[in-house]
């Protein structure tokens, strides 16, 4: 998880959007689980004789003292006992420690007067409701409570208790309830506040009229709840989407800036199209599991929690039942996210590697068809292509089995809750374990509710195991050393003197043989060198360390006597241009793509530069001109005419050092010419490398280096190595082509 833990630092600084999007969902939790609590006080209104101020006036003695009251239904009411019913509040029970049980209450006590609302000789009775309400809702710190009650002999006496009140704070201090009890008190007096409030706008008496009000009260309040959470949750969703698009969009730059400084080496070891499916690909999947985290996997969670907490409002214990299974659940997460993380990562390894062989199959689709290998292709396609569908059928049987598999165990705990719940609500007498019928049908939607959010974050794991493997591939990259440079290296000034290699040799990364061994040569400033030599000789490779694309593994390269590893790469290279055989333009314009080789250039500039590589003549025939679109790969012009828009570029940066690698090879008779012509006017004045086959090339300039199997074996002019140099000989009849 450390590869994914670094994802965080591209979302930390979003920390004011995270506050909104956790507070947010935070409210998404809690009125959700509002919405179905108040499925209780519309069935009391809708089903139960109390009503809605009866029974929120009974959940807050419950809950401010301890004791359960019963109310009389239309059947006690058409008994005898109806006088005893409407005058006096039964206690059903009194729980341990509460403060009714400090006070002296007993189970089976009725209650027939509170404070001032105790009967006397001009009121000898008192309605149960009016009692009721007088003892929910005072707020004096004790409060006078008249019971009857059988004394051992079964004679009916009249007790007078004390009741201390949650007001009474010296004496509530003095209870040895614990931090986890008094905690649990207070957030339930707390929410019984509240609908005391709430009710507080609807009138006390029972009628029709009222309840039909106290229904459209509740439904209203319901409505207002969901439109709140809808709101809360499109913000919450909108934020945290918008949270991902940042940091993937932070992080694609940085690796795409750290990928493009890295040296060459890299890439002789690593496929780029390897390192483009990692800027792409994986963090596409980081995108996605970072939403997730921000959405379902933040949502949910909290969901489920406060959906326990308000079922532990109704029953504690039958939530612990319902949550016995969680380890079992935690420990089947885990499991399932190493499978998860283990395929992801092969599937990402086998999608690089289709990329690579699409993208090399389309740019040599030529070759393809002309050699026939057709089917050759499509059977390695193929073979890359059922690689990955293996991985990606792993992947799809995890998921699958994750959310049935706890299902299950959910299914296994709400069951172990409903069974005992329905034993307490018809056998239990214990008043810890009461439970009423609708409490009870809230209880079970709200376990349900939880188990439900569980589901739905349960594939949250497998998708950071996801991001996981993706941003072990991201960060590999971001962890690979730039191009080596001292931040204090100073600037080096534009050759004047001279270029030396000293005592230089070479071996590409992961090879083992030298490619180049020894080589000593120095070139005077404003001269043109032109290196031959059969393939593989090193040529190509002995300018590529003139930019330092490369660093020697021994020896040294001088200008003017300074060793170009110990000065800026920006200075060096701000002097060197180069224009090689292989064809190098970008999917942009033709004044783009030649104003890349100067920051900032005019139009006018361009287009000079452009005559002086005989660009212009073709640009201006094109219906757009200079604004044409050429595409990466030069679509719509030859070889030649592409050759003439990167030697513009080239011309445009007005280098100290020119770098010619095989600049005709690939071009015709006409466009040869002319880019003859283009280097001949360029190399004035410049210390100019040429590597080329050409005998036109070649034959005029000042010194001709010959090189083999990695070393200079002569140089000097075409008139002395012609009769000296029995390779250059060989190459003059058979590799120079004379014009």
């Amino acid at each position: 998880m450390k590869a994914f833990g670094r994802i965080f630092k591209y979302i930390w600084p979003q920390w004011p959007r995270l506050i909104v999007v956790f507070s947010t969902a935070i409210v998404v939790a809690i009125l959700l689980s509002v919405s179905f609590m108040t499925i209780i006080p519309l069935m009391k209104v809708m089903l139960g004789q109390e009503g809605l101020h009866g029974w929120v006036d009974r959940k807050a003695c419950d809950s401010k003292y301890g004791v359960d009251i019963y109310l009389p239904d239309a059947a006690d009411i058409t008994t005898g006992r109806a006088q005893d019913m409407m005058h006096s509040l039964l206690v059903t029970g009194v729980e341990k420690d509460s403060l009714a049980h400090l006070a002296g209450l007993q189970n089976a006590d009725r209650i027939v007067g509170v404070g001032a609302y105790r009967p006397s000789e001009d009121k000898p009775t008192i309605a149960a409701s009016k009692i009721l309400e007088e003892l929910a809702i005072s707020d004096d710190a004790q409060i006078i409570v008249e019971v009857k009650r059988l004394d051992p002999n079964n004679v009916l006496k009249v007790e007078t208790l004390t009741f201390h009140t949650p007001s009474d704070e010296d004496f509530i201090l003095r209870l040895d309830w614990g931090r986890v009890r008094r905690t649990r008190w207070s957030l339930k007096l707390g929410l019984i506040a509240k609908a005391q409030w709430a009710v507080g706008f609807l009138p006390r008496e029972q009628n029709q009229t009222n309840k039909t009000d106290a229904v459209i009260f509740i439904i209203l309040a319901m409505v207002v709840v969901t439109i709140i959470r809808c709101l809360a949750k499109f913000y919450q969703g909108y934020m945290a989407h918008k949270v991902m698009q940042v940091a993937i969009t932070q992080m694609r730059e940085d690796v795409f800036g750290h990928a493009i400084e890295m040296p060459m080496g890299f890439y002789a070891d690593e496929r780029p199209t390897d390192t483009i499916s990692r800027i792409i690909r994986d963090t596409d999947l980081m995108a996605a599991s970072i939403k997730t985290l921000l959405g379902r996997a933040l949502r949910e969670p909290l969901n489920a929690l406060f959906m326990l907490i308000f079922a532990m409002l109704l029953s504690w214990q039958l939530v612990l039942i319902f949550l016995c299974m969680g380890p079992f659940v935690v420990g089947l997460t885990a499991l399932f996210g190493k499978k998860m993380k283990k395929a992801t990562r092969k599937s990402l390894v086998a999608g690089s590697q289709m990329l690579a062989k699409l993208n090399g199959v389309m740019a040599g689709l030529k070759v393809v068809k002309v050699y026939n290998q057709q089917s050759y292709e499509r059977n390695s396609f193929k073979t890359i292509n059922d690689r990955l569908l293996k991985q990606l059928l792993t992947i799809a049987k995890v998921n699958a089995a994750t959310t049935p598999t706890l299902e299950v165990f959910g299914m296994i705990g709400g069951a172990m809750a409903l069974v005992v719940g329905a034993h307490w609500i018809t056998q239990s007498t214990a008043t810890e374990n009461r439970i009423e019928g609708p409490q009870f049908f809230v209880l079970l939607a709200l376990l349900g509710a939880a188990a439900e959010s569980v589901r739905k974050a349960s594939g949250v794991w497998n998708r950071i195991q996801e991001a996981n493997a993706a941003a072990e591939r991201v960060f590999a990259v971001m962890d690979e050393p730039v191009e080596d440079e001292s931040s204090k290296a100073p600037a080096l000034e534009p050759a004047k003197d001279k270029i030396e290699f000293v005592d230089v040799a070479f071996t590409y990364p992961g090879e083992r043989a030298q490619v180049l061994k020894g080589v000593n040569l120095a070139v005077q400033a404003g001269h043109n060198v032109a290196i031959v030599g059969p393939n593989g000789s090193g040529k190509t490779t002995l300018a590529n360390l003139i930019p330092r694309l490369y660093d020697p593994d021994s020896g040294q390269i001088l200008i003017d006597g300074n060793d170009i590893r110990k000065a800026s790469l920006v200075s060096l290279r701000n002097q060197i241009a180069m224009v090689t055989q292989n064809i190098v333009t970008f999917n942009d314009t033709i004044e783009a793509n030649i104003a890349y080789g100067k920051a900032r250039a005019t139009s006018e500039e361009v287009e000079n530069a452009a005559r002086r590589a005989y660009a212009h003549e073709f640009i201006s025939t094109l219906p757009q001109g200079y604004d044409t679109v050429i595409g990466e790969h030069g679509t719509g012009l030859s070889g030649g005419q592409l050759q003439r828009i990167v030697i513009a570029r080239a011309i445009l940066k007005d280098p100290a050092i020119l770098i010619f690698d095989e600049a005709t090879s690939q071009v015709d008779a006409d466009s040869e010419a002319k880019i003859h012509n283009a280097i001949e006017q360029v190399m004035q004045n410049r210390t100019t490398f040429i590597i080329a086959h050409r005998f036109s090339t070649v034959i005029s300039a000042d010194v001709i280096v010959v090189m083999d199997d990695g070393r200079i074996i002569a140089q000097g002019q075409h008139d002395e190595l012609i009769q000296t140099c029995r390779l250059y000989q060989s190459l003059y009849e058979t590799q120079l082509v004379k014009t």
